[in-house]
């Protein structure tokens, strides 16, 4: 175990490093700067402003600055927020999107997942084509669509729930937020289950459960839920990450401080070391829940064997 879990962090190191280093000559190459807005100054106060944040060195010596602060654990200072290190904004942000991105996973896990085998259970009948079509429409329909028609309906029309805002995550507050962002992963996880429950079902095992006379509710949650599980773990490892660190349009259109906020912000104002900041946090989370589903594998199929 210790092996693996050794082999596959070096393994992520390259993926990282590549990562960071397109992340760092793209961000460079958009048009603007960070200071841009502040074109009103003396010459002399901008060039002292660059040359505070190092501006004005060359390209290959502010990513070899940057690269020997991150071996020392320094994402560096935040050009836009000022008097705040990006680590700090992270430390704000991420847990905020913790909390609703967690939310969100587990509601579109249960309700995805009992959806997709309640479908397996009705092939081709009313209440798997039901499911079907309710999982496409949940995909088809983008967040930026289905958050507006939520607020407008709960928050302008029956004056239900708050339009947006987050006081220190108020049940009222994290509801519509939270559901607008489990819908695509219930549509994803539904069908997934769904396809997976099927040939599971079919398998010999299965049979010879139900020939040994067991209820059904024992066969799928004892015998079937576990090697029905692996499609869905596979789509979790990349989709969690994602969903954690912040949906970019969510957070905006509710007026969320999570990380996803930080990023669209970041990236409008040019803060070069919080955008990479928040990639190279986005890459580690990648990195460490693909890592956790390659565990879970050898934890549900005991063919799989973690060496």
């Amino acid at each position: 175990m210790l092996r693996f879990a050794m082999r596959r962090l070096l393994a992520s190191i390259p993926t990282l490093l590549a990562l960071i280093t397109l992340a760092f000559f793209m961000m460079r190459a958009a048009p603007g700067g960070p200071f841009d807005k502040e074109r009103s100054l003396l010459p002399e106060i901008e060039a002292a402003i660059n040359a505070a944040y190092h501006l004005d060195e060359p390209l290959w010596q502010q990513y070899l600055r940057y690269m020997g602060g991150l071996l020392r654990g320094d994402l560096g200072p935040s050009f836009q927020y000022s008097g705040f290190s990006v680590t700090e904004l992270i430390a704000q942000g991420f847990p905020v999107s913790l909390t609703i991105g967690l939310s969100s996973m587990l509601l579109a896990l249960l309700v995805g997942g009992a959806a997709g085998i309640w479908a397996a259970r009705k092939q081709n009948g009313f209440g798997d084509w039901s499911v079907m079509t309710l999982s496409m429409a949940g995909i088809s329909l983008p967040s930026y669509v289905v958050a507006p028609l939520m607020i407008l309906l709960f928050s302008v029309t029956l004056h239900w729930l708050p339009a947006g805002g987050w006081e220190k995550g108020r049940f009222q507050d994290m509801l519509m937020p939270v559901i607008a962002l489990a819908l695509p992963q219930i549509a994803y996880i539904a069908r997934l289950m769904r396809g997976s429950m099927i040939e599971v079902l079919r398998s010999n095992f299965i049979r010879t459960a139900r020939a040994k006379g067991l209820p059904e509710h024992q066969v799928i949650l004892r015998h079937a839920l576990k090697p029905a599980m692996m499609p869905i773990l596979s789509f979790l490892g990349p989709t969690a990450a994602g969903v954690i660190t912040g949906s970019v349009v969510i957070e905006q259109i509710f007026g969320i401080p999570g990380l996803g906020r930080y990023f669209v912000q970041a990236a409008i104002n040019r803060d070069y070391t919080l955008v990479l900041g928040v990639v190279i946090f986005y890459g580690l989370l990648i990195v460490l829940f693909n890592f956790l589903v390659d565990l879970l594998y050898g934890a549900l199929d005991p063919r799989v064997r973690v060496e």
